[in-house]
């Protein structure tokens, strides 16, 4: 059973000192979950400023993203030894593979190979798929077995509500990692969403945050303001009522936020 923990600090899009101030205001107010990517370009920052906050590494747990141009054979192994490096860790707990990129000219089962070598290996605990639809994730159930899979990392909101994929995900025991679960902060001026923070005296934010962790997902908000990721873990303790939840799961407008071209596959 693969164990991903709930809450977690995404550090997407933040490079150079703002990653590094992220980080460690993070660690500060409580976070021990570090989420980061080859292609965010800020794996060293984030090791730097992990190194600096004195936390046992054994008190972490890191995720990284091997990027499409490493997913043959030869290159996904010293991709990641050279993202220990950067983290200045021999081991990640979690790496997943960033986008299925389909037409790569790799065959995903030398990317699953190749990843389930890692794990062998001991450069990382667990390993998983981000951004993969339901016919990719059976295909990489099918090379490495769906026990290896301890997270699908997908775009999750209350605008995104990824139904289908998330049943399917669910029915197969393998854990849903929602990430920009506030939509790029449009869901924060929504007037549900705020009616609902009102009468719970929480923040917008909070409350989206709630509600995915209420659906059994893992979240990994980012922010550079110290004050935002102290409010942020709050979301924790926010018990939403059947009814809130109700609400917001009319929210769903397939609102999707990020879709690379040539990275993505066909949504489901």
């Amino acid at each position: 059973m693969s164990h991903i923990p709930a809450f977690g600090l995404g550090t997407f899009r933040l490079q150079g000192q703002i990653v590094i101030d992220s980080v460690r205001n993070g660690l500060e107010v409580g976070y021990r979950t570090i989420d980061t990517a080859q292609i965010y370009g800020n794996e060293a920052e984030v090791g730097e400023a992990i190194a600096a906050s004195g936390i046992a590494r054994d008190a972490l747990f890191l995720t990284t993203k091997i990027w499409v141009d490493h997913y043959s054979r030869e290159k996904l192994i010293p991709s990641l030894k050279e993202s220990l490096r950067k983290l200045r860790t021999d081991a990640v707990d979690l790496t997943l593979i960033h986008w299925p990129a389909p037409n790569n000219g790799v065959p995903l089962e030398e990317t699953m190979g190749a990843l389930a070598e890692a794990k062998a290996q001991g450069l990382t605990k667990q390993i998983g798929v981000s951004n993969f639809n339901i016919e990719l994730t059976k295909q990489a159930i099918a090379a490495v077995g769906k026990d290896n899979i301890a997270t699908n990392q997908i775009e999750l909101s209350p605008y995104l509500q990824n139904r289908k994929l998330v049943s399917f995900l669910q029915q197969e025991g393998i854990h849903v990692t929602s990430y920009m679960t506030l939509a790029y902060g449009k869901v924060l001026g929504d007037p549900v969403i705020r009616a609902i923070a009102e009468r719970h005296r929480a923040t917008p934010a909070q409350v989206a945050l709630a509600w995915a962790l209420h659906l059994g997902y893992s979240v990994i908000p980012s922010s550079t303001k110290r004050e935002n990721l102290a409010s942020n873990l709050l979301a924790q303790t926010l018990e939403l009522t059947a009814d809130d939840m109700a609400q917001i799961a009319t929210l769903e407008r397939n609102g999707r936020e990020v879709s690379p071209e040539g990275l993505a596959a066909q949504w489901d």
